[in-house]
């Protein structure tokens, strides 16, 4: 298999031109290819198909082998990789991922891709859209409301929870000391496992900098903690301007990097806008 190895901020994939390969046991091979010792090492396998309704498809896997259905800074990678491989020569392209069709602005130096602005599309808040089982919270299961700021005990201590879906679940928490000294590797299982989401969920963890900034760390189901996560840092933007810390254009400082996310009142759609980094390219025997 011939693959290629990105990043967008430092969450990695494997990625595959599946115009050109046929991968079998998908799932397998997405466990094989992500581990970091026996592997090529990786978050995930993003597979880059053809498309009857965009111009490209996105099929995503997350290291444990289960399905994922967005990744927003490995949509930004497969907008990089068919430019930049010849698979198109258009600037603004769409991608079909099993949350809708996204439609992604290239910016383009030096004839390579440097960074992508995605229209991620409408945040969901309706709990169970998200999904999340309000009754857990105390809450009617039928609740039309948005979650914003319940709170949820995790090993003895309450947290204050907010849950938007960006195509997939996010749960995103508040905290006053600094993440980067927060115990996520033993808080984040739990959320991620908790009763109160029926897909599981990613989790992130936030400082708020100032009305502009944030700083974030993410546990991404299937996955553990990554670098950065493109559809939790834009849950992240619309719930801190739900609650109240920021406005509605944000830089949000993860461990890889950074990401310029605007939640556009107009549209209520999130826009995200990032790099896109090609690491190398190689084949592994499977």
């Amino acid at each position: 298999m011939k693959f290629t190895k990105m990043h967008g901020c430092g969450n990695d994939y494997v990625y595959v031109d599946c115009t050109k390969e046929v991968i079998p046991n998908i799932s397998e091979t997405a466990i094989r290819v992500s581990d970091r010792h026996f592997g090529i090492g990786s978050d995930g396998l993003i597979l880059i198909k053809a498309s009857d309704v965009a111009d490209f498809e996105m099929d995503m896997y997350n290291a444990d082998g289960s399905r994922g259905k967005m990744c927003g800074n490995g949509i930004r990678c497969v907008a990089k990789y068919v430019y930049d491989h010849g698979l198109t020569d258009k600037t603004t392209i769409t991608v079909n991922t099993l949350s809708g069709i996204k439609t992604l602005k290239l910016t383009v130096e030096d004839g390579k891709v440097s960074k992508v602005r995605v229209d991620m599309g409408e945040p969901e808040l309706i709990p169970a859209q998200v999904p999340v089982k309000a009754s857990v919270l105390g809450l009617a299961d039928d609740r039309r409301e948005a979650i914003v700021a319940e709170p949820l005990e995790i090993k003895g201590r309450s947290y204050d929870i907010t849950c938007v879906s960006m195509g997939n679940p996010h749960c995103i928490t508040f905290i006053g000391e600094d993440v980067r000294d927060f115990p996520l590797e033993a808080v984040g299982t739990v959320f991620e496992k908790h009763e109160l989401f029926p897909e599981r969920v990613n989790t992130e963890f936030i400082n708020v900098i100032d009305k502009d900034h944030l700083r974030m760390r993410v546990w991404e189901r299937g996955s553990g903690e990554t670098l950065a996560c493109g559809t939790g840092a834009c849950a992240v933007a619309v719930a801190s301007y739900l609650n109240g810390f920021t406005g509605r254009s944000v830089d949000i400082e993860l461990l890889g990097g950074h990401l310029e996310v605007v939640y556009d009142e107009k549209t209520n759609h999130v826009f995200m806008t990032g790099p896109a980094t090609e690491v190398f390219s190689g084949e592994i025997d499977l």
